[in-house]
């Protein structure tokens, strides 16, 4: 599955550059029976849908003409903006986030707990840091970055 990914993504790219636009994700993933290609795009006021529809008639073109063929089972195009919720993928999606109030799962726990809610104060190579509320308490931790599962924008309840 990640040689599609990486197909796609190399496809994708020069589209998106050519519109000024920016590649969050690409994922092709498997749901009950249907297979779905999920490309992500985003640029800086925002991605609308007349351009994730301009985006995914490029890349379907595209992609029928490869041979071979590198997604041989039916699926299913979809091309949309991240959402509020943005994965935080890149590094520069993370020196962005700074201040940034986010979501990180984690492999294995800190202080009990696998997933923390707060905001995003540091990023260095090895770790992130994080202002997390306990109650009526603020605290700040830090993570190690190999320990980050995935990190999201959040939205603050």
């Amino acid at each position: 599955m990640s040689s599609v990914v990486e197909t796609v993504t190399g496809v994708v790219t020069p589209i998106l550059n050519e519109l000024n636009f920016e590649l969050v994700d690409v994922e092709f993933v498997k749901e009950g029976k249907n297979w779905f290609l999920r490309v992500f795009i985003d640029k800086p006021k925002g991605i609308d849908i007349e351009e994730c529809a301009l985006v995914s008639e490029k890349l379907s073109e595209i992609m029928d003409t490869l041979d071979p063929d590198p997604i041989p089972q039916a699926y299913f195009l979809e091309v949309s903006s991240p959402g509020a919720e943005r994965p935080l993928k890149k590094e520069e999606d993370y020196q962005q986030a700074v201040g940034d109030y986010i979501h990180v799962s984690l492999y294995s726990q800190v202080e009990g707990e696998k997933q923390y809610d707060g905001f995003l104060d540091e990023v260095t190579k090895e770790t992130l840091t994080m202002t997390i509320r306990i109650k009526t308490r603020e605290k700040q931790i830090t993570f190690e970055r190999k320990n980050i599962a995935k990190a999201r924008l959040a939205i603050q309840f």
